[in-house]
């Protein structure tokens, strides 16, 4: 009996999709061209996009970020020689005092 078929079962509904290509540093470029522009035309707009990468880049430009690293560079340097210090005085301590202990408590 299964052989008749008096109605059609429907089909799964297809989906056809068709990815277009994107060029991340084609964007990239024409981005910036459209900046330079607004820039180069000055008016509110050329001021606006100026204010906009200037927020972008940071406060201070590529000079701040230099000025960071070596801060971090100094506090990484300070922070070894603490630690190489603390390591000597705990080193002389235990061979100081620590034969006292023993003998105090053996």
């Amino acid at each position: 009996m299964a052989f008749i078929r008096l109605f059609k079962t429907p089909k799964n509904q297809q989906f056809s999709y068709k990815p277009r290509y994107w060029d991340p540093k084609k964007e990239e470029a024409e981005e910036r061209r459209l900046r330079i522009e607004t820039l180069q035309n000055g008016g509110v707009d050329g001021m606006k996009q100026r204010l906009r990468g200037g927020f972008r880049k940071g406060a201070g430009g590529e000079a701040a970020g230099r000025y960071r690293n070596e801060r971090v560079a100094k506090s990484n340097y300070s922070l070894v020689i603490i630690m190489v210090v603390l390591i000597v005085l705990s080193y002389l301590l235990i061979q100081v005092y620590f034969p006292d202990l023993e003998q105090l408590l053996g």
